[in-house]
């Protein structure tokens, strides 16, 4: 259905992409603003010299939620995107040179839990049901639901209690695995999604089966090429976007969103924004109320009480060889765990110890390097912007004791082969992606931020101001980003009265 209504969304990330592909589907007139030069929020794109390198997300994990954005438009994702499912989940390097291999094959799972502790085979079978049980709730049931109102968190209470959602992914895993390895290999989770597994609520832990339930998968030309399609698909949709544009206002007339101001002098006409930009930075900084500014204030919480996710430092570099035994997926722990991930959470203290996730692609896609060559790209946690850390002298410095532990360890010689290195920090992600404090994630995945407690996908007071993206429900990470804008499109539909879906 066709209406004159017009939606503007703020920020071309995955979020918003999908926010404006379901919004058109309604028959608004969409435009959509991006600051950067392309499409793809932290989905950036680099290339040096014949190597190619993911700026962002690299894990896709529930397939079907990108198969569904196609098939809106009568159209087959796999006409035009290649999801290879990956054997090798996650490759695991304990600081005594041992390995684990973390995947979906049960035999392959069980015999090597029995090698590091027999007693953890049936806790790991025990671990998988209470995932189950965990998603059951927290994803097929929850994750498209809006949390704007407070009854509809009670009416989770009783399964959240049920489920021990009060408890940490730390503590949920200890319950059921014995081996300090594999508890820390298990609890890593929330880490790719900016939480310390030590607070992070346990409802993280439904990750764990929603891998075994479509697997881990990787987008063949990376997920710049998955941008670049979906892109070709709002495009088709005549979906307007703008580039290279920054928002200066989201300006509200009485109790309403009316336009959309750009730092070039355009405004846009809006009968309803969606913002993928971080939520705190659009109430601080974008966010023109008239009356009482308290009421930019939405997080039930007051800021000094507000937990961010931790800060990223991500290197990448190309290779004048292969590591073959490079898994495409590797997750290189150090010798400390809990303390490490105090010092960076609580303490802002940037350790000499350091746990890092090696992502390289080339095992998978050889499009990303040359012949003979791989393309790497390392995350290692940080401390956000919240601590006052030079990184203009702690960039180098933390780059080249990255480069020298991976060369004495997993990837012998990497200092004599080692080409195009190039890095993004805290004050990166602060500058290039309006993420406040520099945090990767936005606000932190802990219980007290979570569902009603977190930024609502619609604004308490301006019903036509909606958020999608990693700081409003349902929470970071690719299946809860794309899921916030199935939020939004059930918000939308019922004020078009298009239909009155189930938004309880």
């Amino acid at each position: 259905m066709q209406t004159d209504r017009n939606l503007v969304v703020v920020g071309g990330g995955l979020g918003g992409m999908a926010a404006a592909l379901r919004c058109r589907n309604l028959g608004l007139n969409v435009t959509l603003v991006e600051r950067l030069h392309r499409l793809g929020g932290r989905a950036q794109v680099f290339e040096r010299n014949g190597f190619k390198f993911d700026a962002g997300p690299t894990v896709i994990t529930a397939p079907f939620l990108f198969d569904e954005l196609f098939s809106l438009f009568n159209e087959n994702l796999s006409d035009f995107l290649d999801f290879r499912p990956l054997k090798v989940w996650y490759r695991y390097h304990f600081h005594d040179g041992s390995q684990f291999d973390y995947s979906g094959n049960e035999e392959e799972m069980e015999r090597q839990i029995r090698l590091l502790n027999p007693i953890d085979v049936a806790g790991y079978k025990k671990l998988i049901e209470h995932s189950k049980k965990i998603f059951d709730v927290g994803f097929t049931e929850l994750s498209d639901v809006p949390f704007n109102k407070f009854v509809t968190m009670l009416k989770q209470i009783p399964a959240l209690i049920k489920l021990r959602a009060d408890r940490s992914v730390s503590g949920m895993i200890r319950r059921y695995i014995h081996n300090e390895k594999l508890q820390r290999a298990f609890s890593i989770h929330p880490l790719l999604v900016g939480g310390n597994p030590y607070s992070t609520t346990s409802i993280y832990t439904l990750i764990h089966y929603l891998e075994q339930k479509w697997g881990v998968h990787f987008c063949m030309g990376g997920t710049g090429k998955l941008v670049d399609e979906l892109e070709k698909l709002m495009r088709r949709q005549k979906i307007t976007i703008i580039t290279n544009e920054d928002v200066d206002e989201i300006c509200v007339t009485g109790k309403k969103v009316t336009e959309v101001n750009l730092k070039s002098g355009k405004s846009l006409s809006a009968d309803f924004v969606v913002c993928n930009a971080d939520p705190p930075t659009v109430y601080r900084e974008m966010l023109a109320v008239e009356g009482n500014s308290d009421k930019r204030r939405r997080l039930p919480l007051p800021e000094n009480f507000t937990k961010y996710s931790m800060g990223l430092f991500v290197l990448f570099f190309g290779t004048k060889k292969q590591y073959p035994e490079i898994a495409h997926h590797t997750i290189w722990l150090g010798e400390q765990f809990k303390s490490l991930l105090s010092d960076i959470f609580d303490e802002g203290v940037l350790s000499d110890d350091f746990s890092l996730y090696v992502h390289r692609p080339t095992a998978t896609d050889p499009s990303f390097a040359p012949g003979g060559s791989d393309s790497f790209y390392v995350l290692c946690p940080v401390p956000n912007l919240k601590w006052d850390l030079d990184w203009n002298t702690n960039g180098e410095l933390l780059k080249n004791k990255i480069v020298e532990a991976l060369s004495r360890t997993i990837m012998p010689g990497l200092q004599e082969v080692i080409t195009e290195e190039f890095w993004m920090d805290p004050t990166s992600f602060k500058n290039d992606y309006r993420s406040t404090h520099g945090a990767g994630f936005s606000i932190a995945p802990i219980f007290r931020q979570s569902a009603w407690f977190r930024y609502h996908n619609v604004d308490k007071y301006i019903p036509n101001l909606f958020f999608v993206g990693a700081g409003t429900h349902p929470g970071a990470g690719l299946p809860g980003v794309i899921s916030s804008a199935k939020v939004i499109e059930k918000l939308i539909n019922s004020d078009l009265n298009l239909t009155t879906p189930d938004i309880h």
